[in-house]
């Protein structure tokens, strides 16, 4: 449950007009934010701030994504890769003027991006009187340069997915279609851009995912199955074969395992696998066909670092053998991501030396160059193009020599500890592989710089005491960080969710105003292991919260004693639901407490919420209380104890976290003598829904979170 976007030329301060009802409240809602940007159908194309959902053609000339200014809604962008100077991005928007009118995708919609540059679209509506659960899928497509939309049919299902068709002629099908409803029945349907009806060729029991195909021309496609286990369901991939419709068994490694299909190149045969037949879940490959077994080697499994498959190079002869072509790994562990490259016939992986930031999951080798999505804190996301022989083996890059960050800061002494009172630095510079984001071997197409001349704010990583061990955090604020003016304890939602070296325009905003931020992956963040994930299953405000009550305490602590105002806390979600109960536990720690979309305890949740949340809650224990002795897990019998001043953000057409979470709180502060406007406001912003900072009125809410951080004035 992420947040993002932000203006960088500032607006002004917005003014909000008094809650109907006066300040004692009553039922209706606080605040309103309505219709408060622009919207001029020719205006200036602005920076793009984000970019999801990245998808390339599968002969690797075109790509397409989501993307948004932060200021126009999301559009889909299609990319041409064969230009000389580089990707391409063009803006498919409503009438074909780029950054006009309001792109009308959202987050849930899905693209896929077809081999002459236009793009399918899959966009879910909501249907009151249709069957399976009022949902509609609508498919669309839009063609580079050209105004409008096509529709090419409509399915109700409830949950629908595209793959790309890996070769198609004119008039050919383009993509596959799956679709799963209420009955855990699956049905695959062929989609045609040119106006020919969805065609139905297959339907069986189960859900499915992933999507691996075997053949070239498009009729083979592994899929990984779930079906039934005797501990649980087991997921074996299996293939379709969409002219007959039949399922077949493809992976069946041991009886109890969990085998997968991750990628495999049609040509060659070359497959690889993720299975957990080994005895825990690991890389192997094997040849399609062949009469050798699955091997899983080592350099696939390294300690502390998650390596997903994205691409194989293509082969320049048709009759390479799979043992010969090469694989692109992404590694993730933590904030940023590595590139490795393996050979099967090499039988070791080489690290590719790229700058510190995050890929994006997928990509397209050929020979103009491995293509990935990156993004970095000070970089928006946009296309990296890498020379892999360049840059693979390349000696470390020498660097600045980096200052001396904390690991753990030094506990109070007699109610004082100096500032520097910090323990280690950050690695040596000759061990870390670091790349300039500008250099032979690298080049990064279509990340916007900001407007106006100025400059994205950078980020760096320290490691700080968490209360059970170190805890990755994400800083903007220089050197400094420790000893701004302001600072702000920012928590990312989910809880299965975590910061990235990545950028996020919701914090860039609060660096643009010269507050300092760290954002931690307390336990209960992802990219870390199994255990740092699962340490809050059927513990929600337990082990992550003890984190973050240690860092305010570390933190604020140390600021306190040198005369500088505490940190002020930032929640989305989950992460303002921790936020709010820290502020709770610790007011004297907590200068200022920004929250958006907060609920109030995981039972409240689960009595409000749709069907889906409640069945994620109910699966993860959100409505448990942590038995440590701390008390309730519940905002609303803490909140007489938060003194700070207070902002709350809600969308209110929130369909994951309900606005009514928000008016609650909001009633009970006001029955206990809070003042509306001195040092309490709840914004409810019309229409919003859950990424709501994700939204049209994102900008402005940027600058009023910003705002309040710094000043803590509500109004």
């Amino acid at each position: 449950m992420p947040s993002i976007h932000p203006p960088f030329q500032p607006a002004p301060f917005p003014s909000f007009p008094p809650p109907p009802g006066g300040a004692a409240g009553g039922h209706e809602p606080a605040l309103t934010l309505v219709d408060t940007l622009p919207s001029e159908p020719e205006r200036v194309v602005a920076p793009v701030l984000r970019r999801v959902g990245f998808t390339f053609s599968s002969d690797g000339g075109y790509a397409a994504c989501l993307a948004t200014s932060g200021d126009s809604g999301w559009y889909p962008e299609s990319w041409w890769l064969g230009g000389a100077g580089g990707p391409e991005p063009m803006p498919l928007l409503s009438g074909g003027v780029p950054g006009g009118a309001t792109g009308p995708e959202s987050l849930h919609s899905q693209l896929v991006s077809l081999q002459d540059g236009r793009v399918l679209i899959c966009r879910q509506q909501q249907e009151a009187q249709a069957p399976q659960g009022g949902v509609r899928q609508d498919l669309l497509v839009r063609t580079p340069g050209r105004p409008g939309e096509q529709l090419v049919g409509s399915l109700r299902v409830p949950a629908l997915r595209l793959l790309a068709l890996p070769s198609a002629g004119f008039g050919a099908p383009v993509a596959v279609a799956l679709g799963a409803d209420q009955r855990q029945i699956t049905s695959a349907w062929l989609i045609s851009a040119d106006g020919a009806p969805p065609q139905q060729v297959a339907e069986f029991s189960g859900q499915v995912g992933g999507g691996v195909w075997l053949d070239r021309g498009g009729r083979m496609l592994a899929l990984d199955h779930v079906r039934p286990g005797e501990h649980g369901p087991l997921v074996k991939t299996v293939v379709l074969d969409l002219a007959t419709g039949v399922l077949s068994p493809l992976l069946e490694l041991a009886p109890g395992s969990n085998d997968r299909l991750v990628l495999a190149d049609p040509v060659s045969g070359l497959i690889l696998v993720r299975s957990d037949a080994p005895g825990v879940d690991r890389l192997g490959w094997g040849v399609l066909g062949g009469e050798q077994p699955l091997r899983f080697p080592d350099c696939l499994h390294p300690p502390q670092r998650f390596l997903r498959p994205v691409a194989i190079e293509a082969a320049t002869d048709p009759g390479t053998p799979a043992a010969e072509l090469r694989v692109a790994l992404q590694g993730d562990w933590g904030v940023a991501s590595s590139l490795t490259v393996w050979s099967p016939g090499e039988g070791r992986c080489e690290p590719v030396a790229i700058p510190s930031g995050r890929l994006g999951g997928v990509g397209h080798w050929s020979a103009a160059g491995l293509r990935m999505p990156y993004s970095a804190p000070d970089h928006p996301a946009g296309m990296a193009t890498i020379d892999v022989d360049l840059l693979t083996g390349e000696q470390p890059q020498p660097q600045v020599v980096a200052p001396t960050m904390p690991l753990r800061l030094a506990p109070l002494q007699g109610g004082r500890a100096g500032v520097h009172s910090l323990l280690r630095t950050v690695p040596d510079p000759s061990t870390v592989r670091q790349l300039r984001p500008n250099r032979p071997g690298w080049r990064l197409d279509g990340s916007s710089p900001p407007g106006g001349g100025g400059r994205w704010q950078p980020a760096r990583t320290v490691e700080l005491a968490g209360a059970a061990g170190p805890v990755e955090a994400v800083v903007y604020g220089g050197d400094a960080w420790l000893t701004a003016q302001h600072l702000v304890l920012a928590l990312h939602g989910g809880p299965a969710d975590a910061w990235r070296m990545e950028f996020d325009p919701t914090l860039q905003r609060m660096a643009a105003e010269g507050l300092a931020v760290v954002a931690p992956n307390q336990r209960g963040s992802t990219g870390y292991g199994i255990e740092h994930a699962q340490a809050v299953q059927g513990a929600w405000g337990g082990p992550d919260l003890d984190d973050v009550l240690t860092l305010l305490s570390s933190v604020s602590g140390q600021r306190v004693a040198s005369g500088l105002e505490p940190a002020s806390l930032f929640g989305v979600s989950y992460g303002a639901f921790l936020a709010l109960l820290a502020a709770s536990t610790s007011p004297h720690l907590v200068a200022r407490c920004a929250v958006v979309a907060p609920f109030l305890s995981g039972a409240r949740l689960l009595a409000e919420a749709t069907p889906g949340v409640r069945s994620l809650t109910v699966r993860m224990g959100g409505a448990q209380e942590p038995e440590d002795g701390r008390g309730p897990r519940d905002v609303l019998r803490l909140c007489h104890r938060l003194v700070a001043p207070l902002l709350v953000v809600h969308g209110d057409q929130d369909d994951v976290v309900p606005v009514g979470q928000s008016r609650t709180l909001r009633q009970e502060l006001l029955r206990m003598g809070r003042r509306e406007g001195a040092d309490l406001r709840l914004v409810e912003v019309a229409g919003a829904g859950h990424e709501v900072l994700a939204e049209e009125s994102g900008p402005v809410l940027h600058e009023l979170l910003a705002g309040f951080l710094r000043t803590g004035r509500t109004g």
